[in-house]
C-alpha cells in the first residue's frame, strides 16, 4: 500500500479537542487512536463538523444499526476502500451482523438477504455506480422505508463514497 499523502497528526496538529476526540474513540474500538480521525482531525473544525454529520446517521440515524453497516460495508467494498472495509466489519460484527452476512455484504443477489437488506444493498450499489436509483429500486427501498428513512439511506450511501474517496486519495492507512 502507498505511503500516505498527509500523515496522521498528534496534539500539536490536531488541537486539543481533536486530539481527546480521536484518544476516546480510540479507547471505544480498543486499539490506537483511529488513523481517519488523526488525518482528518488536521482540519480542525471541519472533521468536528464532518462527525457530529456522520453520527447522525451512524450511530445516531432512523436506519437500524445492523442495515446502517451492512450498507456502508457495500459502499466499501464497492468503492474497494480497505480501510473503511476493515472498520466496518468489526462493527459490523459488534452490531449483531453475522459473519456470513459480513463476508457477502459486497454481493447484493446473495440469497441469504431478506428483501428488505436486499433493496437497500441494490439501492447502494446503484447510488455508488450509475448516480442514481432506478424506479423499481426505489419503489422496493419504499416497500420498507418512509420518507426520512430513505433520505437517510440516500445521504449514507453518499456519505460513505465521499469518505471513500477522502481515505483513499489521502492513503489512509489501516490500524
Amino acid at each position: 500500500m502507498d505511503s500516505p499523502r498527509i500523515a496522521p497528526g498528534g496534539l500539536r496538529e490536531l488541537g486539543l479537542v481533536n486530539h481527546v476526540i480521536s484518544g476516546l474513540a480510540g479507547r471505544v474500538i480498543g486499539g490506537q487512536r483511529p488513523n481517519i480521525f488523526t488525518t482528518l482531525g488536521r482540519r480542525r473544525g471541519l472533521f468536528r463538523a464532518w462527525l457530529l454529520y456522520s453520527a447522525t446517521m451512524m450511530p445516531g440515524g432512523k436506519l437500524p444499526r445492523t442495515d446502517t453497516e451492512l450498507v456502508i460495508l457495500h459502499v466499501a467494498a464497492l468503492r474497494e476502500c480497505e480501510y473503511e472495509r476493515r472498520h466496518h466489519e468489526r462493527l459490523g460484527r459488534r452490531v449483531g451482523l453475522s459473519a456470513q452476512e459480513v463476508a457477502n455484504a459486497h454481493d447484493a443477489a446473495w440469497d441469504g438477504w431478506t428483501p428488505r437488506r436486499r433493496s437497500l444493498l441494490t439501492a447502494a450499489g446503484q447510488l455508488v455506480r450509475e448516480r442514481d436509483i432506478d424506479d423499481a429500486t426505489w419503489a422496493a427501498v419504499r416497500d420498507h422505508l418512509d420518507e426520512p428513512t430513505a433520505i437517510e439511506l440516500l445521504m449514507l450511501c453518499g456519505q460513505y463514497d465521499s469518505l471513500a474517496t477522502t481515505l483513499m486519495t489521502l492513503r489512509v492507512q489501516p490500524e
